[in-house]
């Protein structure tokens, strides 16, 4: 009967496969049975296949996952940057912490005039030192003009509590000078630049000056200056004293577009080499201010190239 079903005829149902496969009429093997057309052939199983992961894709993604960040080459004047940097960190958070509130306070406790009259006495006593330098620099019309200084600011000045020298008919400025200042004007180069507790920012050249500088008047005189207790009690009122004035200096410096490490640094080199210039006779400058505070000067514009300040001859007073 299913021979002779008509072609329209929908086909039947599936039968069982075990009954299909006994029955008489319709052969397993015959290709044309209907059965046999409609029974679904069963899927070939075929691995999945394995990812395919080039060298070359795998070099890409790790080189995808990897940051490359060059480490940015220190300063040529600043070769240890890394260490200053830390000292500096910790000194703000000390001075944030206890030296800034305290130099306030002492500011705010003493009246200007005893305040003026604390750092004239200390800027007497450096007169000897300023006076020795400007000879070393073969200028003796300035080191007379800070003899002529330090003489009458010792006596008409009350041992210096008062800068009369600086007023009418004597007019004469204060000037700083010491050792670093002779040898940056022989041509001596500054040097790693250092930030240093108790300090500040300093170069090798400055800081070895500055250690001869604060061997003149013990070795030279003697007693007080040789006195522990004196030489403590000067540095922590002088160190208070020059926080206290160069507060304003440094909150900008701190608050300024530019890092405040490399902001100090540059000013601090920057005020530096004006100086030197100008006792160089390279640049004209004003006097410096009566409070100069050599942990943050204020910044000075210099344009003279370094070259042309190694191949000036030293000039004359």
């Amino acid at each position: 009967m299913l021979a002779s079903a008509p072609a329209e005829m929908p086909a039947p149902q599936q039968a069982n496969p075990s009954s299909v496969a006994s029955s008489p009429e319709t052969p397993a093997s015959d290709p044309d049975s209907t059965d046999s057309a409609q029974q679904p052939t069963a899927p070939t199983a075929v691995p999945d296949a394995a990812p395919q992961h080039t060298p070359t894709d795998g070099a890409q993604q790790e080189q995808a996952g990897i940051v490359v960040t060059a480490k940015p080459r220190p300063d040529p004047g600043d070769p240890v940057e890394a260490v200053n940097e830390a000292t500096f960190s910790a000194v703000q958070s000390v001075d944030t912490a206890f030296v800034g509130p305290v130099a306030m306070t002492y500011k705010s406790a003493l009246p200007n005039p005893v305040r003026s009259g604390v750092r004239n006495f200390f800027n007497n006593l450096q007169e000897p030192i300023v006076f020795l330098n400007f000879l070393l620099q073969l200028k003796p019309g300035k080191a007379a003009e800070t003899l002529g200084r330090f003489t009458v600011n010792s006596t008409v000045g009350v041992a210096g509590l008062v800068d009369i020298a600086k007023k009418k008919p004597f007019s004469l400025p204060r000037r700083p000078n010491g050792l670093a200042y002779t040898l940056g004007y022989y041509g001596v180069k500054p040097g790693p630049y250092l930030f240093l507790p108790l300090i500040g920012p300093t170069t090798v050249r400055d800081l070895f000056g500055r250690w001869v500088d604060l061997l003149v008047l013990p070795v030279g005189v003697g007693k007080p200056f040789t006195d522990p207790i004196y030489g403590a009690s000067a540095l922590v009122v002088r160190s208070l004293d020059d926080r206290a004035e160069a507060d304003e200096r440094l909150r900008k410096l701190r608050e300024g577009p530019k890092d405040h490490y490399k902001a100090l640094r540059d000013d601090y080199l920057e005020t530096r080499q004006a100086e030197i210039d100008a006792l160089r006779g390279l640049k004209k400058t004003q006097p410096p201010a009566e409070n100069d505070v050599p942990t943050a000067p204020a910044s000075t514009d210099t344009t003279q190239p370094e070259t042309q300040l190694e191949s000036s001859a030293p000039k004359g007073d």
